[in-house]
């Protein structure tokens, strides 16, 4: 499923939401869904605890960024962004170990697309630490 269909079906209370908004959000919410069919695959040769990890960390940005968002101060909404960032990188090194499951092609689209998440969330980062010194 591409990212234009996948976000028809978003609930509108969460695309009503200011959050929906933040670019790394988006795309994250995105990945984690679609890892649930990623990781069908990976069950299905009984790799249980690659599946887990994937799902684990994949889901862990979206929850971070969100969390993170919703915090006052700009130090604790950099903490959890850089919990997201963490999460992110472990999410592409779990999608490269799958590749040989999953389909070079496949792993390869899902790694550029964290790979872009990591890019925004640096930025976040930065602007945080940036405007919790100011």
């Amino acid at each position: 499923m591409n990212l234009k269909d996948w976000e028809k079906e978003v609930h509108p209370d969460i695309k009503n939401d200011v959050l929906w908004k933040v670019e790394a959000y988006r795309l994250s919410l995105y990945l984690a869904d679609i890892c649930w069919f990623d990781t069908q695959k990976i069950l299905q040769e009984k790799y249980f605890s690659m599946a887990d990890q994937l799902i684990r960390s994949s889901g862990s940005i979206s929850a971070n960024i969100s969390e993170g968002y919703s915090r006052i101060s700009n130090k604790e909404k950099a903490r959890f962004y850089e919990i997201a960032f963490g999460s992110a990188r472990e999410a592409r090194g779990w999608y490269f170990k799958s590749r040989h499951i999953l389909t070079p092609e496949l792993a390869e689209q899902r790694i550029s697309l964290i790979t872009k998440i990591i890019k925004l969330l640096l930025n976040m980062i930065s602007d945080r630490r940036k405007a919790h010194i100011v």
